[in-house]
């Protein structure tokens, strides 16, 4: 685990440095600037019964939309990104259409330049939750009552998690250096962060301090202190071909401060044309508040792209 949290940033910030030496021909605009994009990603597979080899018909989609909206003037500047994912699939004979992604997340950081210099006295705040409902399934046996044998197997789902629950929030001072729109990375050693859970979740029979989320028994909020790094590159790997990166990393001062956060988002982005795009996301997650082991995911898709008052 401590070999992949220093080897992900070491590769975000390699293309960091490599992608400095690309000077921008463009100053920055004054005011209010806002740009993002909207994408609607499908995939779909379907066989008969005659098909041989072998395969479960199934449907999926993505929703995905990207929002930056930025203030400069003179020596301020204050950036906000809004993200949100959803995304579900249905598989034939599944009583339950299924979610393959659930993101929504707020970030804002203003700050105030030092000496013309690319380095910012800072404050940041990021949220973090979800859209929808998230379950955990299982294969139960499903019996005759009459004889007591068994009959067949049925698919049961436990709601884990919902809106607000969990819902993260992190508020902190620190200094930002900010190349450009597409690289900058921001330091924050004094973070608070808030985590926020469904008390229902934490008044279960049975229940221990920290099982879920890290939150203590019967509590719907857990808090810590903590330092935080943030950071975003963005560069042309080709024409055509973008590659995104988001790196988050939290240590908690107050409880295991060696046990890192990470959150590291790879996006690359190909366009076909105005209207139609590929793309491929992934991302790791580690917080042992959670479980104790990386979350990955993975989304590739080709679909439709809409930008969202694009500026030249």
């Amino acid at each position: 685990m401590k070999k992949l949290l220093l080897i992900v940033p070491l590769l975000l910030f390699t293309q960091l440095t490599f992608a400095q030496d690309e000077e921008e021909s463009d100053e920055p605009k004054e005011g209010w600037v806002g740009t993002g994009t909207f994408s609607l990603l499908f995939n779909q597979a379907a066989f008969n019964a005659e098909w041989q080899g072998g395969g479960t018909s199934n449907y999926a989609g993505n929703a995905t939309i990207s929002y930056n909206l930025n203030y400069n003037k003179d020596n301020f500047t204050w950036d906000n990104t809004f993200l949100g994912d959803y995304g579900l699939t249905k598989v034939k004979d599944d009583e339950y259409v299924r979610k393959t992604n659930d993101r929504l997340e707020v970030n804002s950081v203003a700050g105030w330049e030092i000496n013309e210099s690319n380095w910012y006295y800072s404050v940041f705040a990021n949220f973090r939750t979800q859209f929808a409902k998230g379950y955990e399934y299982d294969e139960v046996d499903v019996i005759d009552e009459t004889t007591g044998n068994v009959i067949g197997e049925e698919t049961v789902r436990t709601e884990t998690t919902h809106f607000m629950s969990p819902g993260y929030l992190q508020v902190g001072p620190g200094m930002l250096w900010k190349k450009n729109e597409n690289f900058k990375v921001n330091i924050a050693p004094a973070t608070a962060r808030f985590i926020f859970v469904d008390d229902r979740f934490t008044t279960v029979e049975g229940y221990e301090d920290g099982d879920y989320f890290g939150v203590d028994q019967g509590e719907s909020m857990r808090f810590e202190f903590g330092a935080s790094v943030t950071a975003y590159a963005k560069f042309d790997l080709v024409e055509n071909v973008t590659f995104e990166n988001m790196l988050n990393l939290y240590a908690n001062y107050l409880e295991d401060p060696q046990n890192v956060d990470l959150d590291y988002t790879g996006k690359l982005n190909m366009k076909v044309n105005d209207y139609l795009s590929a793309n491929f996301i992934f991302q790791t997650i580690y917080d042992d508040n959670a479980v104790r082991a990386f979350q990955v995911r993975e989304v590739l898709g080709v679909g439709f792209t809409y930008k969202i008052n694009p500026q030249e």
